[in-house]
């Protein structure tokens, strides 16, 4: 049988609280999103100020990070015309993100989740990911 590690709401908010001190630091209001392991939302918050076109791509970052067990930087140069993967954006109904900001979140080697943040340029969609991951890391 296999026991598969999960984050619940707890960890959701430490990683939010976390992207959003960042998201705050950097002054960028941000939307911050959650997933498990399987892509499902788990809790997400768009700062005010965020823009509301960022709240779907902050969810399908996440999604895509988890699901695919791949940071969505990572698709960016392989998915353009003439590379291997061009076309992947358009996967699973579109909602496969090639744009930073997308990170898998991982505990003992294994994926449990990803965290998918929008609405400032693809570095610092990153850089807040990267804090909401560091916060919840501290915690383990």
């Amino acid at each position: 049988m296999l026991t598969i590690q999960r984050l619940d709401i707890a960890d959701a908010r430490v990683m939010i609280a976390g992207a959003r001190a960042k998201a705050e630091e950097i002054g960028v209001p941000m939307c911050i999103a959650i997933t498990d392991e399987g892509g499902n939302l788990v809790a997400f918050e768009r700062m005010d100020g965020g823009k509301v076109t960022s709240s779907t791509i902050a969810v399908d970052k996440a999604f895509t990070a988890a699901g695919a067990k791949k940071a969505t930087h990572d698709y960016g140069e392989v998915s353009q015309p003439g590379k291997p993967a061009y076309g992947i954006a358009s996967a699973i109904g579109g909602r496969l993100m090639v744009v930073g900001g997308g990170l898998p979140v991982a505990v003992d080697g294994a994926v449990v989740g990803g965290i998918g943040v929008s609405s400032g340029t693809p570095a610092q969609d990153r850089d807040v990911a990267e804090a909401g991951i560091a916060a919840f890391m501290a915690t383990l």
